[in-house]
């Protein structure tokens, strides 16, 4: 069976620390996840409701306003000038699992990934059948071919932030040997302390896309994790193999969700007051964790604080169940993270409270 060749789900191995922080008298503060607890921006919900009457198939490829709503958006907000390729996804993580795949990653091919990294790279990889590698030097990958390689930046879980330098230098080795670079984005609206810059800037590649492409999401921007509603930008030859794929695959994007895409894309008010409620409970939390002992790595950007108390990443995970808080420990993104753990600041400001008051 597939499914055994595939590591353990990471969250189910949290299930005994959120007993024990569920135990707390005062209840559960989870922080565990990314997952959005703010409401659906009220003009959102009106265009997923305007066209609910939806009885025919979508299309894949996204319909007109929202390919030219995608294609708008990666210009104003990513400085893409040149000719990009867009495409509509069923969220990110169903992109970023099949990605390899979709690209004609085999097995015997190499995949190179960040050394902590969201889980998903690997996993993908897997499902390809290819090998992976985990690196964050060019130098030391060595002359082996090497078929594809993801970056992210803004990171999930650091929250680090990849200078205009380091994207040029990523694509232009890529380049010299023939292999796709894939950043994922999806935090590339929320940078705190420094301005993320996309892979598609016109710093980077000069408006030319060739063998690359950029994933972003609407969940974390605009609280849509639950419509799924994700969009990838680059090279036009990658995209439209992908589109030429994802169509036999039934790949598709619900009509309505596409409506309401296109109204969160063209509108920045909504991204803007929401990062006004992260922002509060970014600095709440990340005071009270400093107060508490714990050292914050990179996290300048993205929804999380990427802490440490210089211990086993379990003994982190549960001495703060200990004290009703769950938190995502540092190995399910890697090795190299045995002794971080990761805070995320989706709660809700009642529950941020509550742990800051119990982290002092």
């Amino acid at each position: 069976m597939l499914s055994s060749a595939l590591p353990d789900f990471p969250w189910d191995l949290l299930e005994p620390a959120k007993a024990k922080a569920a135990a707390h008298p005062d209840g559960l503060v989870d922080l565990s996840v990314g997952t959005p607890v703010d409401p659906v921006p009220a003009l959102i919900r009106q265009a997923l409701t305007d066209a609910s009457d939806a009885p025919g198939y979508p299309l894949t490829a996204g319909t007109p306003a929202l390919r030219a709503a995608i294609a708008d958006w990666f210009r104003r907000s990513c400085n893409a000038s040149g000719r990009l390729g867009v495409l509509p996804t069923i969220g990110s993580k169903e992109l970023v699992a099949w990605l390899p795949t979709l690209l004609g990653v085999r097995p015997g091919d190499t995949v190179v990934i960040p050394s902590v990294c969201y889980p998903t790279y690997e996993v993908g990889v897997q499902l390809a059948g290819a090998d992976v590698v985990r690196s964050d030097s060019l130098a030391a990958l060595g002359p082996a071919p090497v078929k594809m390689i993801w970056i992210n930046s803004p990171s999930n879980p650091t929250g680090q932030v990849l200078p205009t330098a380091h994207l040029r230098k990523v694509v232009a080795w890529a380049r010299e040997r023939g292999a796709v670079v894939v950043s994922d984005e999806c935090y590339h609206s929320l940078g705190w302390e420094t301005r993320p810059v996309s892979v598609l800037d016109d710093e980077v590649t000069g408006g030319d896309y060739t063998g690359v492409l950029a994933v972003h999401s609407l969940s974390k921007r605009s609280n849509l994790a639950g419509y799924r509603a994700g969009y990838l930008g680059g090279d036009p030859a990658l995209v439209a193999e992908l589109l030429a794929v994802r169509k036999h695959a039934g790949m598709i994007v619900p009509a309505p969700v596409q409506a309401a895409m296109v109204a969160a894309l063209g509108d920045e008010a909504h991204v803007a007051a929401q990062r006004e409620l992260y922002a509060a409970r970014r600095d709440l939390l990340r005071t009270a964790l400093t107060k508490a002992g714990f050292e914050i790595s990179h996290s300048e950007a993205g929804l999380y604080l990427w802490s440490t108390r210089g211990e086993d990443c379990w003994q982190t995970v549960d001495w703060l169940a200990g004290h009703g808080i769950l938190a995502a420990p540092g190995v399910f993104y890697g090795p190299a993270a045995i002794q971080h753990v990761r805070v995320a600041l989706t709660a809700t400001d009642e529950r941020v409270a509550a742990a800051v008051a119990r982290l002092t």
